[in-house]
């Protein structure tokens, strides 16, 4: 009898500890050799929208993990961040040539910059806004996000800038500071704060920035404990919260917590090593959770991978850090 219970605990310490290391959920999906880097979810038609880095397609993922091109263009060598328009009725979608695109070329490699603007309804291109005019420099268009007022503003990773296309789509460079500038890809994921400031991370800095709207030029850095080398995206939960995905070997999400007007900030929460996500990109509210792209940019710097036909939205389920444990 006594065996029995031993292997009896045994075993249920065992499915407790199984259990316990399973990845979060996952919506995965098939669409060979994508590599999709960013995310939007639409509430109204339940699909997610995802980028290609290295086809520069369009993709749609319906909540069944069906996948479906909704726009094609070479042209656009790459597509990185995206928005859903707060009208609901066009996706906004960040276009360039920075380092994974299979039509890669001397003319548009580090030049190409562009803010393409998608019909929902029909899956045809509005507008094409070419934002490289703006600044003399290498270019790598990466995240934008939405004001109140319908404007947009992009991260430019390699020029380490930020452009606004306001709500008629006349672009111009909005933010520019010696404060940004670095090596390689620095500015990343990008917030709105209804206070009336942009919130920006840089992957090369691993420093979070705030910007202020009538003082674009003098942005500060968000005082915080730690660095977040290979920042990623950025989603504001609340306004007072946070959400920073960091990859390039950390792969991990945070969230981080304000009680200043981002002024500082602190870790409140992470993901979990056990999660296993896969170099995760950008991220989407999907009503109240967090999901997001595993992007496995892994495999674009193997040349020996083989390249991936399937990928997976990820949700992200975060265990807080004691006030007392927290930096």
């Amino acid at each position: 009898m006594k065996l029995k219970l031993t292997i009896l605990y045994f075993s249920l310490a065992l499915i407790a500890g199984c259990i316990a290391n399973r990845p979060t959920e996952r919506l995965e999906f098939v669409a060979p050799g994508s590599y999709p880097e960013g995310i939007a979810f639409d509430a109204v038609r339940n699909v997610y929208y995802v980028s290609s880095a290295r086809l520069a397609t369009i993709g749609k993922v319906d909540l069944q993990g069906r996948y479906s091109a909704v726009f094609t263009d070479t042209t656009l060598r790459s597509t990185y961040g995206m928005k859903i328009h707060p009208d609901g009725k066009r996706l906004f979608v960040c276009a360039g040539d920075a380092n994974y695109s299979k039509y890669s070329s001397q003319q548009t490699r580090n030049k190409l910059c562009r803010l393409i603007i998608i019909d929902l309804e029909t899956g045809r291109k509005m507008n094409d806004i070419d934002l490289a005019p703006l600044v003399s420099a290498p270019h790598f268009p990466n995240d934008l996000i939405f004001d109140d007022e319908q404007n947009a503003y992009v991260t430019d990773s390699y020029a380490n800038v930020i452009y606004k296309v306001d709500h008629s789509g006349k672009p111009s460079l909005f933010s520019s500071s010696d404060l940004y500038k670095t090596k390689g890809i620095g500015l990343n994921g990008i917030v709105w704060h209804s206070s009336g400031f942009l919130l920006a991370s840089s992957g090369a800095t691993g420093a979070l920035y705030k910007v202020p709207l009538n003082a674009p030029n003098n942005p500060h850095k968000v005082v915080m404990a730690n660095f977040f080398m290979n920042a990623d995206g950025l989603l504001l939960n609340a306004q007072d919260t946070l959400t920073l995905i960091q990859n390039g070997g950390a792969e991990k999400i945070y969230k981080l917590l304000s009680t200043d007007d981002w002024d500082s900030a602190e870790i409140a929460a992470t993901t979990l090593v056990a999660d296993r996500f896969s170099y995760p990109s950008t991220a989407a509210l999907r009503g109240s959770q967090v999901w997001v792209m595993n992007a496995k940019f892994h495999d674009l710097e193997d040349s020996t991978a083989v390249p991936s036909k399937r990928f997976a939205v990820q949700r992200a389920v975060f265990k807080p850090i004691p006030k007392k444990l927290r930096r």
